[in-house]
């Protein structure tokens, strides 16, 4: 059996409601500013939830041919945006010392090419089965964005696109860093991608009551505040380049942080609700602060799932009193999906990168739009303003309907740490 490696952030890449690269989104996370708005892609009319966080002014152009955008659906080409940033970031998009066969990509989305299969199956309906698109299951598969960076790369070890829900980027993450680990990889494109602001999207979630009907941008997703009533629909992508500790300090690469620990758990309780205790949520930190070696009394960010649901806030709240304790008070929390809306698949990655960010720069920032305290979330959630902290540690938990639950620790890098 292979030792067991440290594995490191060498490159980060990232399109959002808030900005089209790392620096844009954390800066606009640092101040505070949201990407929440009136639907603007299509007719809201007739539906319950008239806002979404959407990704503005993204153009594909800049990372892929004509023709290579036009045969991906939007979640890819989010994807692809996030990989080349990311590659570039890291220096192998120049350069690879690494073997094409132990250069893997595991990018997932939670639901993949749904506006592909909107359109074409509006085509089906109204114009018959022959003018079905020849490249609709190519562009529809949730795997697909992680082909195509196989592809662009030439990436030809492991490829695990990993599908659960609203964990997948997470998931994928800490997937990741295990293959890197023991041994299978050496350098892994990791994250997710989401494009679901669709109508039929929108009615799906409204119906199963997890989306805010709030007609207020700056009061829609409020996490742990007593307002909140549903979460609001984002999308975007985040890709992390994860290497190899040892093979990133020959080749002289820029290491950003230190991936060290990974919870993965399912509540094994409800479809859609979390664990009224949460149990698994809790179990899931745990893992992931005992792999990374964290006892809770460390310099802690927590960069939360807080998707402002009535539920999820504050089962979120008990799972952090059940791991910390009586010095859960001294933990900063924070959800930025404040700002960015949920963006589902790509969430969990997107904010690993704000925990990146957060230890690299000393800047934890802010749940924005919080008001008013609810006695069930108790926490410090860091309101409104960020803060400057000199962090030990950051974790990001992610949870996703079917009770999927993943929790990812990020430590400096420290130079001789065993």
């Amino acid at each position: 059996m292979t030792a067991a490696r440290r594995v490191v952030v060498t490159g980060m890449g990232v399109i959002s409601p808030v900005g089209h690269t790392v620096e844009d989104f954390f800066a606009s996370l640092a101040a505070g500013r949201h990407g929440i708005g009136p639907i603007t892609r299509f007719d809201a009319e007739g539906l319950k939830c008239k806002l979404a966080a959407e990704v503005k002014g993204f153009d594909p152009l800049l990372y892929m041919e004509k023709n290579d955008a036009r045969r991906n659906d939007l979640f890819t080409q989010y994807a692809i945006a996030a990989a080349v940033q990311a590659m570039a970031a890291s220096g192998l998009d120049k350069h690879s010392p690494y073997s094409p066969e132990r250069f893997g990509v595991y990018v997932g989305s939670g639901i993949g090419g749904f506006h592909t299969w909107f359109e074409e199956t509006r085509k089906l309906l109204e114009k018959g089965p022959n003018r079905v698109s020849p490249f609709f299951i190519p562009m529809m598969i949730g795997n697909i964005a992680a082909g195509n960076l196989a592809i662009r790369f030439g990436a030809r070890g492991p490829c695990l696109p990993v599908v659960s829900a609203c964990s997948t980027g997470a998931n994928a993450i800490g997937e990741a860093f295990r293959a890197i680990k023991h041994g299978y990889a050496d350098v892994i494109l990791a994250g997710g991608a989401e494009a679901a602001i669709e109508p039929l999207g929108l009615a799906g979630f409204s119906a199963c009551m997890a989306l805010t009907h709030s007609g207020d941008p700056d009061s829609a997703s409020i996490p742990f505040d007593k307002r909140r009533s549903g979460f609001v629909m984002g999308e975007g992508a985040g890709v992390l380049v994860l290497e190899d500790y040892g093979g990133a300090a020959r080749r002289g690469a820029r290491v950003y942080a230190e991936i060290t620990g990974y919870g993965n758990t399912c509540d094994a309780h409800h479809i859609t609700a979390p664990h009224p205790e949460g149990a698994g949520a809790a179990e899931c930190v745990r893992l992931a602060m005992a792999e990374a070696a964290l006892t809770g009394t460390e310099r802690l960010y927590i960069n939360a799932h807080g998707t402002s649901t009535p539920l999820n806030d504050k089962t979120e709240t008990l799972a952090f009193h059940r791991v910390f304790g009586h010095t859960v008070n001294n933990v900063l929390i924070s959800s930025t999906k404040s700002m960015t809306g949920h963006m589902l698949g790509a969430a969990g990655s997107a904010e690993a990168i704000v925990c990146v960010k957060a230890l690299q720069t000393g800047i934890v920032p802010p749940t924005a739009g919080y008001r008013e305290p609810d006695p069930e979330c108790d926490l410090n959630y860091v309101p409104n303003h960020s803060v400057t902290a000199k962090l030990d540690a950051a974790l990001t938990t992610s949870f996703g309907f079917g009770g999927h639950n993943a929790c990812l620790a990020f430590r400096p890098i420290i130079e001789g740490r065993d």
